[in-house]
């Protein structure tokens, strides 16, 4: 950090306003050059503008204000935040971060210094986005973008304190929309339609409970008896820890879950090839550190968007629904649920962290559940011998 610089220089009048002349940094070398603010109309008391000017200095003059904060925002993306922080994102992060800074943000800050990025600047910025018709999603991939560049540039000296700390996000217009997810008949009727290997990793996502990245990094020295155990995932390139603490654990299994996965192991699958038909094994090697589910070609680890689009998805629509990765831990948690689960059986196969979370974000309001709960409500509250009628107005005699 720059060496602080105390300045008190008195306001000037000059034609209809009150300035103010400063010196500010114009680099991180240490160059400063002078800058006159307007302050206020000439009509206004002297005493009155100084009080003014010294909210305006105050930042500098208490060290608020870092040399380093004089750097343009598209300077710092460029040199210090893409080579240094963003190489330790996920991919898929990485490649939602750049689309938005390239799309939104350099377009609207990338001439700005960092200093010129305020809160008020900040907040002003994204309630525009309103008007503009920015899709809601869009937004808060905004946010997460912006504010995972500033959190760098506190973390390195450019800024003092983070602007994005307490900004309000425009409202969520679209309402509550509930989880997609599906009924045991429905998905007995989905794994039908598909082929293998890929029905039985549907088929063991929605037993389980895995998140799709987890299911794909899934090693045959984590099957066991009764259960299952997860230590780290693969998404589109990248290996990883799973997703937090909770999530690196052993959870309990149906034993057909486990019969369905060895399964594999003895299944072949022909693939057409211009016009020729090859056979492949599913199961290349199975040895402990081998995948459970290996792509049906070269036995690397399968992409999840092409097992979506593919297979997943064109299977689901001949049957009219809504399907995806998510929405088959959703079922499970769901499930779990609606045979009488409790919440904390529930939230350890869910391998979350927080009870909330698994009651707020994933199990679903099941109608059939909801009219059990009525009907022991109904028959908790009535008297022995009476019926619910018995409480009716119309039975009442006056």
């Amino acid at each position: 950090m720059a060496r602080r610089r105390f300045q008190a220089p008195k306001p000037e009048r000059i034609g209809k306003s009150w300035y103010l002349r400063i010196y500010v940094d114009a680099g991180t070398a240490g160059t400063r050059k002078r800058q006159r603010l307007k302050l206020a109309p000439a009509s206004m008391p002297e005493r009155e503008v100084r009080k003014i000017a010294a909210e305006v200095l105050r930042p500098a003059n208490q060290g608020l204000i870092t040399a380093g904060s004089a750097t343009n925002f598209s300077t710092y993306v460029d040199n210090i935040y893409n080579p240094t922080d963003m190489p330790l994102l996920a991919t898929t992060t990485q490649e939602s971060y750049s689309g938005m800074i390239g799309k939104y943000l350099e377009p609207r800050f990338g001439a700005l210094c960092l200093r010129d990025l305020t809160p008020l600047t900040l907040q002003t910025y994204f309630s525009s986005l309103v008007a503009e018709r920015v899709a809601y999603p869009s937004i808060l991939k905004i946010r997460d973008a912006l504010s995972s560049v500033l959190r760098s540039a506190v973390r390195y000296g450019f800024l003092i304190q983070n602007p994005m700390e307490g900004l309000l996000m425009p409202p969520d217009k679209r309402g509550h929309r509930s989880k997609p997810f599906i009924s045991p008949d429905e998905f007995r009727n989905l794994v039908d339609l598909m082929p293998e290997p890929y029905s039985t990793m549907a088929y063991t996502a929605v037993w389980t409970g895995l998140r799709v990245s987890e299911l794909i990094g899934l090693r045959w020295k984590s099957i066991h008896r009764d259960s299952i155990s997860i230590s780290q995932r693969y998404c589109r390139g990248d290996w990883s820890a799973p997703k937090t603490h909770a999530s690196a654990a052993t959870i309990g299994v149906s034993p057909e879950v486990i019969r369905r996965i060895l399964q594999l192991k003895s299944l072949s699958v022909e693939v057409r090839a211009g016009r020729a038909t090859r056979t492949y094994k599913l199961i290349k090697s199975d040895g402990p550190d081998d995948l459970v589910f290996q792509s049906v070609k070269d036995g690397r680890p399968m992409n999840d968007q092409n097992i979506l689009k593919r297979h997943l998805q064109p299977a689901a629509e001949k049957l009219g629904l809504y399907v995806n990765w998510r929405s088959l831990r959703t079922s499970h948690a769901t499930w779990l649920i609606a045979a009488g689960a409790d919440v904390k059986s529930v939230q350890a196969q869910m391998r979350h962290s927080r009870s909330s979370t698994t009651l707020d974000i994933y199990a679903m309001a099941v109608p059939a559940t909801q009219r059990q709960a009525i009907e022991k409500l109904v028959e908790f509250a009535k008297p022995i011998g009476t019926s619910l009628s018995h409480y009716c107005p119309n039975n009442r005699v006056n």
